[in-house]
């Protein structure tokens, strides 16, 4: 490369470091963006009844959180996110990283759609790892709307929630919404981890920054626009599936992901599949800015190349 950056040397790096500086940056990124993720869960299962059929936006949802259960209930599902984020991100990070090196060899460099398929691949094994803690949080945070109907929440924290749903479902009962899981986990990994890293490589490339703050925010921002517009779809549809339960006749709403999909766009239409687009987009740009800012911070600390 003409300008002398490269990626990061993937596997030259010392491994355990790498997972320790992933997993604080996104706990971090996590933590300050959570109520936005909690706004677009509740937005995404609004319609799926009857009784939820009045017209809402992210503002009216923040404030009834509030009113409902204080400032705390916007943090529903923290911990349970918070250690899936501990699993999945490191994996697909470092996953993504040692693909990236093993294919393009000394060059460390690959073309656009050779990175889309690496971050998707990548984004799958993460999220098959993480499945279980991304179904707890789904049903934690949807537990809210339980509260806000004057019912009692089904789960009083992250190992109740765990515990009760391999009692009443099964211990692969952990990984229902998996296919809409990995389904999305390919698109948003394939957008967000591609577009960062050739949007990051061609801003240094072509000297609109050093491997700074501002190429890291730059390459951020397209990331997560990318990122967002791919994934809403596959978004809603896992979101439903996970926090769908049995009926009083042991039925469930959506027998797939498929089905989800039909019913979906069929009942509210095909802008359904992109609600809680802008809450996500909201989301995704800060918890993107401050990962990255602050993983690329941390590297350079441990010692470790740039990503």
């Amino acid at each position: 490369m003409k300008s002398g950056y490269r990626p990061g040397g993937g596997g030259r790096d010392n491994a355990s470091i790498k997972i320790l500086v992933t997993s604080l940056s996104a706990v971090v990124a996590e933590t300050t963006t959570f109520p936005v993720d909690l706004i677009k869960t509740r937005l995404q299962l609004h319609g799926e009844s009857r009784s939820s059929s009045q017209p809402t936006n992210a503002f009216r949802v923040a404030l009834g959180i509030v009113r409902e259960q204080g400032p705390l209930g916007l943090y529903k599902g923290l911990s349970p996110a918070i250690i899936r984020h501990m699993f999945y991100t490191p994996a697909r990070i470092v996953g993504y990283e040692n693909l990236r090196s093993l294919i393009s060899g000394d060059s460390g460099s690959l073309s656009l759609p050779s990175k889309a398929v690496v971050g998707g691949v990548s984004g799958i094994m993460a999220q098959v790892i993480a499945s279980p803690a991304d179904l707890v949080k789904v049903r934690m945070q949807s537990d809210g709307r339980l509260v806000s109907q004057g019912l009692q929440p089904r789960y009083s924290g992250p190992f109740d929630a765990l515990n009760k749903i391999i009692q009443s479902e099964g211990f692969l009962g952990l990984w229902k919404g998996v296919l809409p899981n990995i389904q999305r986990a390919f698109l948003v990994n394939m957008g967000e981890l591609a577009c960062y890293d050739h949007a990051k490589q061609f801003v240094i490339r072509n000297k609109i920054a050093d491997d700074n703050v501002y190429a890291h925010t730059l390459a951020s921002i397209m990331s997560g626009l990318c990122a967002t517009t791919l994934s809403c779809p596959a978004d809603v549809v896992k979101t439903r599936m996970m926090n769908q339960a049995a009926n009083m006749e042991g039925k469930f709403l959506y027998s797939s992901s498929y089905d989800c999909l039909v019913k979906t766009v069929k009942i509210e239409g095909i802008r359904a599949l992109w609600k809680g687009f802008f809450p996500t987009w909201a989301r995704l740009g800060p918890w993107q800015f401050v990962f990255w800012v602050s993983h690329e911070k941390l590297r350079k600390i441990a010692g470790l190349s740039s990503f």
